[in-house]
C-alpha cells in the first residue's frame, strides 16, 4: 500500500474565523497554528501547503492566565549596539492587540520558506469586523 502525499494543486483551502473573546492566549495560538500548517486534515502532509485560512477577530479580548498580564515581556533589538527595547504585555494590548496573537502563532509556526508561505494565511482584526465576507469564512470553535 502506497503512502498519500498530497499535491499543491489538489489541495482544497477553507476559510474558518475564530472569536478570541475570553480565550486563552498560547492554547488558542496553538489550534491556530495547526489549522494554517493543515494538521488538521487527513491530506496533512508536512512538505506540502495543506492549511486553510483562519481570520480571527476580537483579539484585543483575548486572556492570559496567572501574573503574565504585569509580568511578560516581549523583546526585540534595533540592530544597533545597546539597542535591546522591552514591551510589556499591558503596553502591547493597548497600542497594538492583533501583534499579541500574531506573535504567539508565529512562534508555534516552522521557521522555514513553507512555515513563512502558511503564515501568511493568518488574518487578525482587534475588534468584531473583517472584510472577508465575500470568503464564506466558517466558523472554528476552539476548545477552551
Amino acid at each position: 500500500m502506497k503512502s498519500y502525499m498530497a499535491r499543491p494543486l489538489e489541495v482544497e483551502r477553507n476559510w474558518y474565523v475564530v472569536d478570541a473573546e475570553g480565550k486563552t492566549l498560547g492554547r488558542l495560538a496553538s489550534e491556530i497554528a495547526r489549522v494554517l500548517r493543515g494538521k488538521n486534515k487527513p491530506q496533512y502532509t508536512p512538505h506540502v501547503d495543506t492549511g486553510d485560512f483562519v481570520v480571527v477577530v476580537n483579539a484585543e479580548k483575548v486572556s492570559v492566565t496567572g501574573r503574565k498580564a504585569e509580568q511578560k515581556l516581549y523583546r526585540r533589538h534595533t540592530g544597533y549596539p545597546g539597542g535591546l527595547r522591552e514591551t510589556s504585555y499591558e503596553r502591547m494590548m493597548e497600542r497594538k492587540p492583533t501583534e499579541v496573537l500574531r506573535k504567539a502563532v508565529y512562534g508555534m509556526m516552522p521557521k522555514t520558506r513553507l512555515g513563512r508561505q502558511q503564515f501568511k494565511k493568518l488574518k487578525i482584526y482587534a475588534g468584531p469586523d473583517h472584510p472577508h465576507e465575500a470568503q464564506r469564512p466558517e466558523p472554528y470553535e476552539v476548545s477552551e
